[in-house]
């Protein structure tokens, strides 16, 4: 097993950092949001994955991912405005670590990129480790869009 490193592209969000800071970092405010649609289109763009029985507090999230089981994402750490940690367990086949960082780009726009780390063996990194370079982007994008209110 070897630890891998994906980066997102550092991603422009138009509200004040203390907004986004205080949205991310409350699993609850995903929950409506997930369940308008955004799991149809993770199944669009990867075939053959599904994710349903979604379940969020502040602090933490459960879903199933079919084929791969059940997913347990916690946040562990939160610094003010700045940084969001998250880390995953459950029955997946691969440990992650989760960085969601912040900064201010102005008054009235946050910068964001996302880290993650994961525990691959070589078979699930030559599987899965293009997916997820995709994967991180696309998340970084979808997280830009949300609702923040």
């Amino acid at each position: 097993m070897s630890i891998q490193k994906y980066v997102s592209d550092v991603k422009l969000i138009g509200h004040q950092q203390q907004v986004v800071f205080d949205y991310l970092s409350n699993f609850e405010n995903f929950s409506q949001y997930l369940n308008e649609g955004l799991f149809e289109k993770i199944a669009e763009q990867v075939p053959g994955i599904k994710i349903s029985d979604f379940q969020s507090d502040r602090d933490s999230c459960r879903f199933s991912i079919s084929g791969l089981g059940t997913a347990d994402i916690r946040i562990v750490e939160r610094e003010p405005h700045k940084t969001i940690k998250v880390e995953g367990s459950g029955s997946l086949p691969i440990g992650i670590t989760f960085w969601i960082q912040l900064l201010p780009a102005s008054e009235m726009q946050t910068k964001m990129r996302l880290t993650l780390h994961t525990d691959l063996n070589m078979m699930m990194k030559m599987m899965v480790g293009n997916k997820l370079e995709e994967g991180i982007n696309q998340l970084a994008e979808t997280i830009k869009n949300l609702p923040y209110e």
